[in-house]
């Protein structure tokens, strides 16, 4: 969000440096890994390599993947990493992932469908299950919101298989009010808070859904209050104001006030 940023991308030879660190000291166990923005193919490619050792380590390990690619901007879609990544995200990552957060313009680049109404929403979500998710969390669109112009809907689907192979699907739809601001890094705490959620939750969508929505809610509607007394009356606040208040949320955080509530579908 700032017009400046210094500092080093860290590269795949880096990545798999730290990892054998990790094995050469026997601390390679997770139960979960959650990755986000990337710009590099051979990164990404190294992370699907790590994580697929990582599950021969700890089989219950629970993959997060944020395919971070681009957005809309007044309903024009473009990509805002290398297009080289899109192939690597679809092809290698999404197979290995247990829970993907796409938005609804990254959902369509990974499936190639273009999503007009919830319906298709719904059947994009059913390609996304059959590439390997079992979860799926569309996490913003540009769908009518059956609550009107000021909420945006975000979309989520839990395929699970039961001992005897049936499979049960639970889709929801979350409304949450609009915002009226742009800020960064709201895509990783979701992603965080949907990992966090689907942990103390993990065979409720609805509820973990609803816990990370309505923590995101508490903490953007702090953000604003805060960046708009700093900014002062009348003044659009600048990129400093507008950081997330995390600290100041920590107990929305950690036990979010349920005020978004989501319809399952």
């Amino acid at each position: 969000g700032y017009a400046h940023w210094k500092g080093q991308v860290l590269n795949s030879d880096e990545l798999h440096e730290l990892y054998e660190g990790l094995k050469l000291n026997k601390v390679n166990r997770y139960d979960y890994v959650l990755t986000g923005y990337t710009r590099d193919t051979s990164f990404l490619a190294m992370v699907v390599d790590i994580v697929q050792e990582l599950k021969q380590q700890n089989s219950n390990l629970v993959y997060v993947c944020d395919p971070v690619m681009g957005d809309k901007w007044n309903g024009e879609g473009s990509m805002y990493v290398p297009k080289d990544l899109l192939p690597v995200y679809r092809d290698k990552v999404v197979p290995v992932a247990d829970i993907i957060t796409p938005n609804q313009f990254e959902a369509e680049l990974l499936t190639g469908r273009k999503i007009y109404t919830e319906k298709d929403a719904l059947e994009v979500m059913d390609m996304l299950h059959a590439m390997g998710p079992e979860t799926v969390v569309i996490t913003s669109s540009d769908l009518q919101a059956p609550l009107g112009n000021d909420y945006l809907i975000a979309l989520g689907s839990h395929r699970k298989t039961k001992a005897d192979g049936t499979r049960i699907t639970q889709r929801i739809r979350v409304e949450s009010p609009k915002v009226d601001a742009v800020f960064v890094g709201t895509g990783d705490l979701f992603a965080a808070m949907l990992l966090a959620w689907t942990h103390k939750h993990p065979n409720n969508l609805k509820v973990a859904c609803e816990k990370t929505v309505s923590a995101m809610q508490h903490v953007l509607q702090r953000t604003i209050k805060s960046a708009k007394a700093q900014a002062g009356e009348g003044n659009k606040p600048n990129s400093a104001q507008l950081e997330l208040r995390m600290v100041q949320s920590k107990k929305d955080i950690e036990n979010p006030d349920i005020i978004v509530k989501a319809t399952v579908l």
